[in-house]
């Protein structure tokens, strides 16, 4: 058996680290502060239901956990867009029927956990909060919230997998030179839901994300497995209307008829759901290192927390532990594993972090307007044309692997080219005739039109 690694955090990245570290023949001991969530019921009010993307997929596969995944999820091709007046705009998300995977936050966390429990080489202790860290040992200080014993424990190496508030991450803020950085956005979201019907039915179309935009707040739906919509209302704090302007049950249903009439009639427990929770904030997190003494690192929201507008919270993490299990196949002791994981991960976190800020705003302001809808017409008009050369920003992101930075890169290239598109005479019309859209990319500077069918690196890893 290999050195024993301590994982602090049994999240979705803390379990899928260890499952990844176990198929490694590593000896893993997953430290949670909270019970097992296995052992009671699925609740709600934490967080918006997740989506995972080809890029979590491709990391959940190489550990056999992609299945399992998959078949807690709703596939979801499109998002719908319903307007003021009621009418609905469908945008889908790629061109070639791809779908991002609306998955329960709960559900997914029980679901790594029993492949998790599988493992001989995976230790899993409930109910431990890490009270201190040493990152020379490296180790923990561990309370039993149950028992309320006090442990010192020790390992090899150190993961901090604990979250955007992660108490691995707070001790290496003590470090000299250690970057970090925090900012919340001025508005929360609470949760809410729509029911099944009475025949058991999804309410609303089933396989797409629903979307009430609203300029400075709006209301998200995410389906369920049991015919249910968990939806998302993002407000700012203060001004009008605000969660502070929401005082009663008066002010809720005025706003909701107002400016969400259509979805009224699908929310019977509106009042109810609203008043269970306070808002949930919004928050980006930044750092660096990621990594101390060659023995500690952090991984997943506690390296880089993002806002998530793009869904990409989970994938991400995903993806930290597909990378550092590349590192651990490439590079040899575990300072030069973790520095080389570090080199990739912070530019990519960093890059994901400024466009899932970006992608809220969008969401927020954007995708009901004219422009905007002109914008992702010539999109996908572009990549019916050129699917070789013109893959859309959003399609990178949520179904290729390739890296977050170069992603962005190619995004930027993107609004140029459609900028420029925009301005031709006769834009609209020219849309609908291939023939007149060859000829007006012919007449395109050349280095506008770039290929982005990059060799991705192998997928090569734990099986």
């Amino acid at each position: 058996m290999a050195e024993s690694i301590m994982v602090i955090g049994a999240g979705l990245v803390g379990s899928l680290l260890s499952l990844y570290l176990a198929r490694l023949g590593h000896a893993v001991h997953l430290y949670e502060r909270h019970a097992d969530p296995r052992s009671g019921p699925i609740g709600g009010g934490r967080s918006i239901n997740l989506t995972i993307c080809e890029r979590g997929f491709a990391a959940l596969d190489r550990v056999q956990a992609g299945d399992a995944v998959r078949a807690i999820g709703v596939p979801c091709y499109g998002r719908v867009i319903h307007n003021r007046d009621g009418t609905l705009e469908y945008q889908p998300y790629g061109n070639r029927g791809e779908a991002i995977h609306s998955v329960s936050r709960s559900r997914l966390n029980r679901t790594l956990l029993d492949l998790v429990l599988e493992r001989p080489e995976i230790r899993c202790s409930f109910d431990e909060k890490c009270l201190k860290v040493d990152l020379a040992g490296p180790g923990a200080t561990f309370q039993n919230r149950r028992s309320g014993e006090v442990a010192n424990r020790s390992a090899e190496v150190l993961f901090g997998a604990d979250g955007a508030f992660s108490r691995v991450r707070l001790q290496m803020q003590k470090m000299q030179r250690f970057d970090y950085a925090q900012e919340y956005l001025d508005q929360a979201y609470k949760e809410l839901r729509v029911p099944p019907t009475a025949a058991g039915e999804w309410a609303l179309s089933r396989n797409a994300i629903h979307i009430w935009p609203r300029g400075e707040y709006m209301l998200i739906g995410f389906p369920n497995l049991d015919g249910s919509f968990t939806v998302a209302l993002h407000m700012p704090y203060e001004g009008e209307p605000s969660f502070a302007s929401i005082r009663g049950e008066s002010e809720l249903l005025a706003l909701f008829h107002e400016t969400f009439a259509d979805a009224v009639p699908l929310m019977p427990t509106l009042v109810r759901d609203y008043f269970a929770h306070a808002p949930t904030s919004m928050i980006t997190v930044r750092c660096f290192p990621y990594t101390a003494n060659g023995r500690a690192a952090l991984i997943g929201d506690a390296a880089h927390a993002i806002v998530p507008s793009y869904g990409q919270g989970a994938n991400s993490g995903f993806e930290d532990c597909s990378v550092l299990a590349d590192c651990l196949a490439a590079e040899t002791g575990w300072p030069a594993v973790l520095a080389a994981y570090e080199r990739q991960r912070k530019p990519n976190a960093d890059a994901i972090a400024e466009l899932a800020l970006e992608h809220f705003a969008e969401l927020r302001d954007k995708v009901g307007d004219p422009e905007f809808l002109l914008r992702k017409q010539i999109e996908r008009r572009l990549a019916e044309i050129h699917p070789e050369k013109f893959i859309p920003l959003y399609a990178l992101i949520s179904f290729t692997t390739l890296p977050y930075v170069m992603a962005r890169a190619r995004g930027r290239e993107h609004d140029r080219l459609i900028s420029w598109a925009m301005a031709q005479p006769r834009i609209r019309e020219r849309l609908a005739d291939d023939d007149e859209l060859r000829q007006l990319l012919g007449a395109l500077p050349s280095d506008m039109l770039q290929g982005v069918a990059l060799p991705e690196p192998a997928l090569a890893g734990p099986s």
